[in-house]
């Protein structure tokens, strides 16, 4: 049994929030009680006043009690968009690396992106992810992909890779370019009640990836990859989702233009939604000038303009989900040209304590919209029994100190590739607990 005593709970599925003790039993979680420390002291072993089931099977003297004072319990955080690379590119991370930078970051469930070699785009390939998944000590579940291959041109059998456990359906990484294909996919994904995510970025318009058409291009003599990249296949698909009403996400949003077609969408109706990344609502283009390819990514880092407006949209509900977007890549790969390096870079590990130090500290947003984003929000659109707390629900809690600092130095993850490295941010993940077993403690770094 594990107790949690005196933590401030934050529960942004029922928006509670307040002084509790927190009873673990097994996997679930038994109580939520206030004083329930003391008054299991004061029982001495007599279980009377636990109005509970499982009272009879509950040894008082079996007790490990955390002392939760001066942090925040939340539910376990959830990220909808990970990259483990296993199997196929397992130097840059593999799903025991992966979990175990998770879990440092504070989230006790994770689903997997699909591009990887081979692709998720058969039952065997699926069933490897999901096998190695549970051996870690977090949730890991995975996408399968959108079309076989990844090529864009025929549909994966999409009900027999739900059967086989796909959470939902992506080919995160390249854009889908065939309209008539998505909206078939669309109604696939209907049909399943599961979602589908879209990396919206056409080609078409790109002259260089990963750096934006504007004055990061300009500083690196490039031409980049501008904006009406994204609003143009982001334009599209919100119009494919409201014809066919399936439920879609936005991947790594980051224009102030995509933002608002968000927004007029989700007004009209439908099952939309969006996700922005802490790098995408922390930096902006100049960050590339300054770090090279350390702050590559696609979609790239725009202009101030869009990193506000992907705030507002943070702040009103436009875009209702962080995700990480972890993609790990090595120091090798990272050390290439800015045009031949890889884009992408780590962040489940600052992931929480970036959402604190630039949303909350500056009032950007409250603490509970941001475990909102972070918890219940993609939890529910994956339909997932994750993201909350309640007594019967899975004993799934990190545990956090919202005003320590510290500086990103070292990780968890096998790779390093983050623009973020000596900054120094708020928030240390103190303990992570999943399934009702604690699966990371922080031991006094000073780093991470």
């Amino acid at each position: 049994m594990l107790l949690i005593a005196n933590a401030y709970l934050m529960n942004p599925v029922a928006g509670e929030e307040g002084c509790y003790d927190i009873l673990i039993h097994g996997e679930r979680i038994l109580r939520i009680a206030p004083g329930l420390y003391e008054k299991l002291q004061a029982m001495q072993g007599q279980l009377e006043l636990l109005a509970t089931a499982e009272e009879s099977d509950i040894d008082v003297e079996d007790l490990t009690v955390i002392d939760g004072s001066g942090m925040i319990a939340a539910p376990g955080l959830v990220d909808v968009h990970s990259h483990f690379r296993d199997p196929g590119f397992t130097h840059k991370e593999d799903i025991e690396s992966g979990a175990r930078a998770a879990a440092r970051g504070g989230y006790t469930t994770v689903v997997l992106m699909a591009n990887t070699k081979p692709a998720v785009d058969n039952a065997e390939t699926l069933t490897y992810v999901l096998e190695k998944g549970r051996q870690t000590g977090i949730h890991v579940e995975t996408c399968a992909t959108v079309t076989v291959g990844l090529k864009g041109q025929e549909l994966t059998d999409m009900e027999a890779l739900y059967e086989q456990g796909a959470a939902g359906f992506t080919d995160d990484g390249i854009p889908i370019l065939d309209a008539a294909l998505v909206r078939r996919a669309m109604e696939g994904a209907r049909k399943l009640d599961v979602p589908i995510s879209f990396h919206e970025e056409n080609p078409a318009y790109i002259q260089n990836n990963g750096v934006n058409a504007g004055a990061a291009a300009t500083h690196f003599g490039i031409g980049g990859s501008p904006r009406e990249a994204e609003i143009d296949l982001v334009g599209r698909d919100l119009e494919l989702a409201l014809e066919t009403g399936a439920c879609i996400n936005i991947q790594h949003i980051s224009s102030k233009e995509a933002v608002e077609l968000v927004r007029q969408a989700k007004r009209r109706g439908g099952n939309i939604h969006a996700e922005a990344t802490p790098h995408h609502f922390t930096l902006t283009e100049e960050a590339v000038i300054k770090y090279g390819t350390l702050a590559k990514m696609n979609p790239p880092l725009r202009e101030e303009s869009d990193r506000r407006a992907i705030i507002e949209g943070l702040r009103d509900g436009t875009i209702d989900l962080i995700a990480t977007d972890h993609a790990p890549h090595s120091k090798e790969e990272k050390e290439k040209s800015i045009t031949e390096a890889p884009s992408g870079i780590i962040g489940l590990e600052t992931a929480l304590a970036l959402g604190i130090t630039e949303l909350v500290d500056t009032k950007e947003l409250t603490m509970m919209s941001l475990l909102e984003k972070l918890t219940c929000n993609p939890a529910g659109i994956y339909h997932l029994d994750a993201g909350y707390l309640a007594e019967g629900g899975p004993a799934d809690i990190v545990l956090f100190d919202p005003k320590e600092e510290f500086t990103v130095k070292d990780f968890s993850s096998r790779s390093a590739n983050s623009p973020f490295v000596g900054r120094k941010l708020k928030g240390v993940v103190k303990y992570t607990i999943c399934g009702g077993k604690v699966v990371y403690q922080n031991r006094g770094e000073e780093t991470i």
